[in-house]
């Protein structure tokens, strides 16, 4: 399970409003007939439209500044384990998300516990996602590319005499390039925008920078991390705490749909990578035969090339190599996974 948060854009090229955010969000349902759209829900009310949305996120901004974010954009991403374990359900995800925005909620650091009902958002199911640039897919296939355009191109300049050369030599270098490149869908090279295959359910939430009652701010932004601070010789609590959030998030998937979740799935191991990818890789090799063997074939889905090794676990400090090796292959498939390890 990855989960993003990210404030409200804010400049010279996005509106002070929420439209132009939920105009992005209604892309799937363009050209939809309306009873196949997904359509905007919140913790106690499905079908909401996205013009209610704009009109209750913008008129819930009180006393906030200009250039301050109006709200918050939270993206949950299962992986496609985790959406084969509930059959790619859009109710069960929806369930799902409303149990985590009680696990946002209580994520708050305030004198009196935060519940869901002073969070005013709303979400939306979408099940399609696209190849972008800097997918692994789209980078290893891109010489092949470079390589084919180029030489389309000197095939159109010795058509127009621009420049000399045997074109059916060339048209026959293209079809090789065209064989060996290494990514395709239904035999065709894969490229930008086209729809990733398997399931690529993810979901979308606003959620506004004011609670429901429009008097209190509940930021989750990461300048305003869990801490105390004095106003009038009194302690206050405030910020939000995302780790605090993250592993709820993750247990809640777990506890309600009684996933057995693989170390190399886990939040912390994601903290443990980040931090210290010897001691990441060293739990790795640490695990049981099963779960390793299990963790290996999750990595390789992910595209991170796992390094043939044979070096025993109290040994691992010693394999710098293998080990430099597997965080390059690890950063590349995170750098290129819209979900996440």
């Amino acid at each position: 399970m990855y989960i993003s948060i990210t404030k409200q854009h804010l400049g010279d090229n996005f509106s002070q409003s929420a439209s132009d955010f939920i105009d992005y969000l209604e892309k799937e349902n363009e050209g939809v007939l309306p009873e196949m759209q997904e359509p905007f829900f919140n913790q106690t009310t499905d079908e909401i439209p996205p013009e209610q949305v704009i009109k209750e996120i913008d008129g819930n901004t009180a006393k906030l500044k200009k250039v301050e974010p109006k709200f918050y954009s939270l993206t949950i991403n299962p992986s496609q384990s985790e959406l084969k374990a509930i059959n790619n359900d859009p109710e069960l995800l929806k369930k799902y998300v409303r149990e985590v925005m009680k696990d946002y909620a209580a994520s708050f650091h305030r004198d009196q516990p935060v519940t869901v009902d002073e969070i005013k958002y709303f979400a939306k199911i979408e099940h399609e996602r696209t190849f972008k640039g800097f997918d692994r897919e789209i980078r290893e296939n891109q010489p092949y590319r470079a390589q084919i355009v180029r030489l389309e191109n000197d095939i159109r300049k010795v058509e127009r005499g621009e420049l000399t050369g045997n074109v059916a030599a060339m048209q026959k270098k293209i079809a090789k390039l065209q064989s060996e490149i290494p990514h395709k869908l239904q035999g065709k090279p894969i490229e930008q925008g086209m729809k990733k295959p398997g399931f690529q359910t993810h979901v979308h939430i606003i959620v506004s920078r004011k609670d429901a009652s429009n008097r209190y701010s509940l930021s989750p932004g990461s300048k305003y991390m869990e801490s105390e601070s004095k106003l009038n010789g009194k302690i206050v609590k405030r910020g939000f705490n995302r780790d605090l959030f993250y592993k709820r998030a993750e247990k809640t998937f777990d506890t309600l749909f009684e996933y057995k979740r693989n170390f190399v799935e886990t939040y912390e191991a994601r903290k443990s990578y980040l931090k210290d990818p010897h001691q990441y890789f060293a739990h790795l090799l640490g695990l049981p035969t099963n779960e390793r063997s299990a963790a290996f074939k999750i990595l390789s889905k992910a595209g991170v090339r796992v390094p043939q090794v044979n070096i025993p676990t109290n040994k691992v400090q010693m394999a710098l190599k293998t080990i430099k090796q597997f965080k390059k292959a690890m950063d590349l498939a995170r750098s290129s996974s819209s979900i996440g390890i």
